[in-house]
């Protein structure tokens, strides 16, 4: 039986598939949207000491896979049933496991929004090219709004560089 006549006899079971792999890449997509930015922050402080001709700091490393995941408030490692998309947040009721600080909602909120963009989109376009085209486009403008908006309630504002 081809995946495709899978998707035609049991339609909900496609739904609950695409569903599950769109909660997982939105929970990676949650590290992405927090690590980007300072990644290549850090890189464009790296490379003004490079052309200042000033001398380098000594880093930890930094990137999508390192350090692993933390609360930002007590820096207790998440374990990997606290990382599962959505039913973590919902077990931990919102609140890290050890120091019991909040969560913010926008975890499962990007976790939910890539699941649903993932389902709606091959509904729509079905098992096609173009239905995997309108999921990656539309997840990238996930990703990007995302990190405009976090950028946004997090960055200085013109009138603080001014000064």
């Amino acid at each position: 039986m081809s995946i495709l006549q899978l998707a035609d006899s049991h339609p909900l079971l496609l739904i609950t598939i695409i569903g599950g792999f769109g909660l997982l890449f939105g929970s990676f997509f949650n590290v992405v949207i927090y690590r980007l930015p300072k990644i290549m922050e850090r890189n464009w402080h790296q490379e003004c000491r490079l052309l200042l001709e000033l001398p380098e700091q000594a880093e930890t490393p930094f990137g999508l896979s390192l350090p692993h995941s933390h609360c930002p408030k007590c820096n207790a490692t998440v374990k990997a049933w606290q990382n599962i998309p959505v039913v973590s947040f919902l077990l931990l009721r919102g609140r890290c496991a050890s120091c019991k600080t909040s969560i913010g909602l926008r975890y499962p909120a990007v976790e939910i929004a890539t699941s649903a963009l993932a389902v709606f989109s091959l509904l729509h376009f079905g098992l096609s090219p173009q239905g995997f085209a309108v999921v990656i486009f539309s997840w990238i403008l996930l990703i990007l709004t995302m990190i405009d908006i976090c950028l946004l309630y997090t960055s200085p504002s013109p009138r603080d560089l001014s000064t």
